[in-house]
């Protein structure tokens, strides 16, 4: 009961007070001068209901925020052809770089050509993920970029593909600790290294590629083995043998040292290191192609081409091409007299699917031709030779080769081989057995030219340039007698250039 009286009586109290505050609030209104006039009252009115705040209250103001810039992570789509990959060639931007969409950001590589990646929002770089010559995966991010803006980020955002990178999730969690790049990452996992098992020697205690490598070497090198003494036991001699054996000498003979044979300084100290390096690139794909290559039964056929005429022929073609600023080789004459062989053959035009149900022929002759340049063997096409003269496949190869010495060549010629040729006589082999790359059925290799003596008509020798040519089937789609027939009619292309003159198109 005492309690409910005083809560009344504190109830009235604060009644009370809100009575008072409330007159003094009428009070200073009241204090406005009428003498005013109309306008003037509500303006100074308005104004003191402005100033006049209650005991206890807090002011309380409002602002406009500007919009929030979201950082967005630019992250690496699929780029086709199954590729999961690529190395990071070179930064065309840095952070604080404003960039529009369309703008190039980076240049990356592949196990199969060079890609440009260009941006996708318009905004500033902020971070960049990776260093030159780092492994990006596809699904990975490649840049931070800073878009201002909720709106402008729902116009550009665009959902990326995210393909199976084909690294693991799982990781350790010293790695996970550990300071280094993807490529770093990537190269410890490949051996089974925690990283905090290395000795770092980068910035901050970031572990470098060489520090990787350091301890493979050191893991991998022998231990030296010391060499254990082995007692020398001597057995007590037999009774027998010592009945007959000769009376001992008074004084003990000058003990017996066995000097041991010298051995050169050379095969105790060891020559150098072993190096181990990840397969990144060239090498990468042809490991992939060549494994698949495996399981294709190969058909070899290889012959030999008197070109005497033909060497003729292209030395006074030669200077008409000169005229018209293209390089002429003997490739082109080549790649052309396979493109008239194949309209004959066709079956060598060909791929085979990877169920060995269907048999494509095609209809263009996209020959590729093997190259050697700085990065390893690539192997660029000339597209739809069927359609060009021996003039305009000379100018394409000068273009492909140029491309192919600065590192250039791109998805667009390298993909589309219908059919193959290497030229090993440029480095001066022979003979070879090339490699069919699939799904190509079928692919040749050019030897050097010799001067060698040949029989004529009459019987007499004389001298001929010869060349050696070795081709190789695909054993499942094409037999021995087409091989040889296809052979035969390329052979008499080259080595009667009339023939080759008549027949073209």
């Amino acid at each position: 009961m005492a309690s409910i009286i005083y809560t009344r009586r504190t109830l009235q109290r604060t009644l009370k007070q809100i009575r008072i505050i409330s007159q003094g609030h009428t009070t200073k209104q009241q204090r406005i001068p009428y003498s005013l006039g109309c306008c003037n009252y509500h303006t100074i009115h308005k104004r003191n209901l402005n100033t006049v705040r209650l005991p206890g209250l807090h002011s309380r103001s409002f602002h406009i925020s500007k919009a929030v810039d979201a950082i967005v992570p630019y992250k690496l789509s699929d780029i086709g052809e199954g590729i999961r990959e690529v190395i990071v060639l070179e930064w065309f931007v840095k952070p604080g770089d404003k960039v529009h969409q369309f703008d190039s950001i980076c240049e990356v590589k592949s196990d199969k050509a060079s890609v440009t990646i260009t941006s996708r929002y318009d905004g500033v770089v902020k971070k960049l993920y990776h260093e030159v010559d780092a492994v990006a995966l596809v699904g990975q991010p490649l840049v931070d970029i800073e878009i201002e803006g909720s709106e402008e980020l729902s116009k550009q955002q665009e959902d990326v593909t995210e393909t199976d990178s084909g690294v693991g999730s799982s990781k350790s969690s010293d790695v996970a600790k550990a300071l280094a790049t993807p490529a770093v990452r990537r190269l410890a996992m490949e051996n089974n290294i925690k990283l905090s098992d290395v000795k770092s020697t980068g910035r901050d205690g970031r572990v470098l590629k060489e520090d990787i490598l350091k301890y493979l070497e050191a893991k991998q090198a022998p231990q030296p083995v010391s060499p254990t003494a082995v007692p020398c036991i001597t057995p007590p001699p037999s009774p027998a043998v010592e009945h007959h054996m000769p009376p001992k000498p008074t004084t003990a003979p000058a003990p017996f040292t066995a000097k041991a044979p010298s051995v050169p300084v050379g095969l105790t100290q060891p020559v150098g290191q072993d190096r181990t390096i990840p397969l990144k690139g060239v090498s990468k794909a042809m490991v992939k192609i060549m494994t698949a290559a495996l399981k294709i039964p190969p058909f070899g056929y290889y012959d030999d081409v008197d070109v005497t005429q033909l060497v003729s022929l292209r030395k006074n073609l030669k200077v008409v091409a000169e005229q018209r600023g293209i390089q002429l080789t003997y490739m082109p004459i080549f790649i052309k007299a396979a493109s008239l062989a194949l309209l004959q053959y066709p079956v060598l035009n060909s791929s085979l699917d990877e169920a060995c149900e269907n048999l494509t022929y095609k209809a263009c002759h996209n020959i590729g031709v093997a190259m050697d340049t700085p990065e390893g063997l690539l192997v660029p096409s000339v597209k739809n030779v069927q359609n060009l003269s021996i003039f305009d496949i000379a100018a394409e190869l000068n273009r492909l080769q140029a491309l192919g010495l600065a590192g250039k060549l791109g998805t667009a010629e390298l993909s589309g081989t219908t059919f193959s040729l290497s030229n090993i006589g440029s480095i001066g082999g022979t003979y070879a057995r090339p490699v069919i790359m699939p799904p190509n059925v079928a692919i040749g290799a050019i030897g050097k030219i010799q001067v060698l003596p040949r029989f004529d008509e009459k019987g007499e020798i004389k001298k001929a340039h010869i060349m050696n040519v070795s081709w190789t089937a695909d054993h499942r789609v094409i037999d021995g007698a087409t091989m040889a027939r296809f052979s035969n009619l390329w052979k008499q292309y080259l080595e009667d250039p009339t023939t080759f003159i008549l027949s073209l198109k």
